[in-house]
C-alpha cells in the first residue's frame, strides 16, 4: 500500500511540476524586463533573457527544468540572487508554524461544538452549532481577517494587526485560518457521532449504568473519530494553500507571501520550487492519513469489511 500511494505521488509531484512550468510562462509578464525596469534597452533584456536560459524553445525549457527537479536542483532566485529552495526552506517554518496552530485550534473547537450537537441531535444546541458551522463556512478567509483585524487590533487594540515576533502576532491570523477549519471538524464530527449513538454497543454502556456522557465519551466518540481524523490530515494541506491568502492579509512572512512576491516579480525559480515543496508536503501528510486510518479502522487492519 506505501509503494503504490508512493508512486501516486510522485505522479501527482509531476503533474503539479509540469502545471506551474506552464502557468507561470503563458502568464504576462517577461522576468528579465522585470528585473532590469522600465528603462532597459532590447539588448540587455536579451542578453540578460539568454543567460537565465529563457531563450530557448519551450520544451527544452521544459525537460532543463524535469532534470534539474529530479536532481533537486532548482536554481537561483532572479530577484533575490540565491538558490530558490533556500529561499523557501527560509520562509517555510513560519508557514508550518501558523499552519499548525491553526489545525490544533480547530480540531479542540471543531471537536467541542461537533460533539456537543451529536450529543443531543436536533435540540437547540444542534441547531446553534449548525447555524455557526454553517455561517462560518460561507465568509470568505479573507474577509474574515480583514473583519478580525478592525475589532481586534483597531477598535479594542488588543492584539497586532500585522506582522511577527511576538506570540499576539499569531492569534488574528490562526484564527482567520482556522474558522473553515473548525466548520468542518464540527460537521463531520457531528454526523459520525449521530450515526453511532444508534448502535447497540451504546445500548448496552446504558445498561451498565453508565450516563450519556460517559458512554459517549468513552465509547461512541472512539467510533466517530475515524472519519474526523481522515478529514483533519486531508485538509492540512488544505490550510497551506490557504495561508496564501492569510499570510499576505497579516503581512505573516511564511511561504504564501514569498509566492506572491515571486509572482509579481516573475521569479519562476522561487515558484516552481514553492509549489512542488507544498505538493511534496501534500503527499507526505496524505500517506500519513492513510496510515493512521489504517492503525485506527480494525475492519482495514484485519481485512474486513463488516
Amino acid at each position: 500500500m506505501i509503494i503504490r500511494r508512493l508512486a501516486i505521488g510522485l505522479l501527482v509531484m509531476w503533474g503539479a511540476a509540469t502545471l506551474i512550468f506552464v502557468i507561470i510562462r503563458v502568464a504576462p509578464g517577461d522576468p528579465a524586463a522585470v528585473l532590469l525596469g522600465p528603462d532597459a534597452e532590447p539588448g540587455q533584456i536579451a542578453r540578460l533573457r539568454a543567460e537565465l536560459g529563457l531563450d530557448q524553445p519551450i520544451f527544452v525549457q521544459y525537460g532543463n527544468y524535469l532534470l534539474d527537479t529530479v536532481r533537486l536542483d532548482f536554481g537561483d532566485s532572479y530577484r533575490l540572487r540565491m538558490p530558490a529552495i533556500e529561499a523557501v526552506f527560509d520562509r517555510l517554518p513560519a508557514t508550518i508554524e501558523l499552519t499548525l496552530t491553526s489545525t490544533a485550534l480547530a480540531v479542540v473547537v471543531g471537536l467541542t461544538l461537533g460533539i456537543l450537537a451529536g450529543m443531543r441531535p436536533n435540540t437547540w444546541t444542534d441547531r446553534i452549532v449548525s447555524g455557526l458551522t454553517t455561517m462560518l463556512q460561507s465568509f470568505p478567509t479573507f474577509w474574515i481577517g480583514i473583519m478580525l483585524i478592525l475589532i481586534f487590533a483597531l477598535w479594542l487594540r488588543l492584539t497586532p494587526s500585522a506582522g511577527t515576533g511576538t506570540p499576539l502576532h499569531m492569534v488574528l491570523p490562526a484564527v482567520t485560518l482556522a474558522f473553515p477549519f473548525v466548520a468542518i471538524v464540527a460537521r463531520v464530527t457531528r454526523s459520525s457521532l449521530v450515526e453511532n449513538m444508534g448502535e447497540a454497543y451504546l445500548d448496552t454502556a446504558y445498561a451498565k449504568g453508565l450516563t450519556l456522557r460517559q458512554a459517549v465519551l468513552g465509547h461512541a466518540l472512539k467510533n466517530s473519530l475515524i472519519p474526523v481524523i481522515t478529514v483533519i490530515g486531508l485538509h492540512i494541506g488544505a490550510l497551506l494553500g490557504g495561508a496564501v491568502v492569510v499570510e499576505n492579509v497579516f503581512a505573516w512572512p511564511g511561504l504564501g507571501t514569498l509566492m506572491v512576491e515571486a509572482v509579481g516579480n516573475r521569479d519562476y525559480t522561487v515558484v516552481q520550487a514553492a509549489t512542488l515543496i507544498v505538493a511534496g508536503v501534500i503527499v507526505l501528510l496524505n500517506l500519513a492519513t492513510d496510515l493512521v486510518y489504517r492503525v485506527l479502522d480494525p475492519r482495514i487492519r484485519t481485512g474486513r469489511t463488516s
